[in-house]
């Protein structure tokens, strides 16, 4: 095995009781949240208090792990559609707009639908600046890969591909630069909610890279549509290093096309991930990475930043804008253990003894400050920065499921 199987154990374990703690039931209430009234378990993004709701993000990057079960995961699906906007476009008095079958960003227990970052209301005061006027652009392609989940386990009679071919067209991309997900400043969408508060606009790539993804499983779930979304996946292969390329040669992949071109840690070892990348292009990549952790730029007890420290775009801020979000906190600067199995799929196709010490480095920072503890205790964190500082959201679930998923994957367990 690459990793050691204590370790392995010590992050099922973990995620395990995070899951279940990030568990709603019928009836109950979390966080002043409205009482669970949708006749089945809703799963929040964590155990303690924060996110008072089902995002569906969150929910999706933690499926994968198998701790969530399928019938959860067709409850939540049948959710979402539910919560998918109708036929016409939708103009709020905040002045934004939801698009005709967009999906939300997250469903309040009560079954309020939020198309927007930053707020619980599901009325006409949702969105605009500094959230986007448009919903986030990655929660449709999330809803996909949900989907995907539930028709590997062999429940197509409970998906409505209708929905999920919508979903995919919602969402506004760019011809020019291969079917990029694409934004303005004037009519911005935000492309990855774990970057929501951080402006970025032109060709975008992690939601790229993830439309990317949800083309390949809408191949396998629509065999009679498999040439159209097999030509669009390989459309943005194809032009994902001409847009998202460093001109300067540095390996990493760049953020966004317009405001915030700044390497982008996170979209660089998704891509590696994928296996999107040209066997040259990924050699870059990964060689890039291996250089950032032995120069100590991206990663903090595994954990990984955004932007690397030697890129942050001023003294004060990591990204280009933010809507005013601290230097080191956060998204600007926080270290986050969400793209950790990235990171460990990245190293461990260089150096597997590299990537076996960077689990064990993860897995003794959450024996450290493991939640189970008790109140004083928090792991796994939302994100953290040096010296205990920003931390936020203890028992945050996408912490731990999302890299055992990597890790399991590696492993060849799942």
């Amino acid at each position: 095995m690459t990793f050691d199987p204590a370790d392995i154990q010590f992050l099922e374990e973990m995620t395990r009781d995070v899951v279940e703690a990030s568990r709603v039931r019928p009836g109950q209430s979390v966080g002043g949240s409205p009482k669970n009234t949708q006749g089945h378990t809703l799963i929040r993004p964590g155990g303690r208090g924060a996110y008072p709701a089902m995002w569906v993000r969150d929910f999706s990057m933690s499926l994968d792990a198998g701790y969530i079960t399928v019938d959860e995961a067709a409850q939540h699906l049948a959710l979402i559609r539910k919560s998918q906007n109708g036929w016409r476009q939708k103009k709020l008095k905040s002045g934004a707009i939801i698009p005709a079958y967009a999906i939300p960003d997250h469903i309040n227990f009560d079954g309020g639908a939020v198309f927007y970052p930053g707020t619980y209301s599901a009325g006409d005061d949702q969105g605009g600046e500094p959230y986007g006027v448009l919903p986030p652009a990655d929660d449709h392609y999330e809803y996909i890969h949900i989907a995907h989940h539930i028709a590997i386990a062999g429940r197509h009679k409970e998906i409505d591909y209708k929905s999920l071919l919508r979903a995919f067209d919602c969402v506004e991309t760019d011809a020019a630069t291969g079917g990029m997900v694409s934004t303005t400043a004037e009519k911005r969408a935000v492309g990855f909610g774990f970057c929501d508060a951080i402006f970025l606009t032109g060709s975008l790539l992690f939601p790229s890279l993830l439309r990317w993804r949800a083309a390949r499983e809408m191949m396998r779930m629509l065999p009679e549509e498999a040439e159209r979304y097999n030509r669009i996946a390989e459309d943005i292969a194809s032009h994902l290093q001409p847009v998202f390329g460093d001109p300067k040669g540095s390996g990493w992949l760049l953020a966004a096309t317009g405001v915030g071109r700044q390497p982008d840690v996170w979209g660089t070892l998704f891509a590696l991930y994928l296996q999107v990348l040209s066997p040259k292009d990924a050699t870059n990549a990964r060689n890039c990475v291996i250089a950032a952790m032995k120069d100590n730029t991206i990663t903090l007890d595994a954990a990984v930043r955004h932007v690397p420290t030697t890129h942050d775009a001023s003294p004060t801020s990591a990204w280009e804008k933010t809507a005013n979000v601290p230097h080191n906190t956060y998204q600007n600067g926080a270290y986050w253990h969400t793209a950790t199995g990235w990171l460990l799929n990245a190293l461990y196709r260089h150096d597997p003894v590299m990537a076996r010490k960077q689990l064990a480095t993860f897995v003794a920072h959450l024996r450290e400050q493991d939640f189970r503890k008790g109140e004083a205790f928090g792991a796994p964190w939302e994100c953290f920065y040096r010296d205990g500082a920003a931390r936020q959201n203890p028992m945050y679930m996408a912490s731990v499921a999302l890299p055992l998923s990597v890790v399991q994957k590696i492993e060849g367990l799942k």
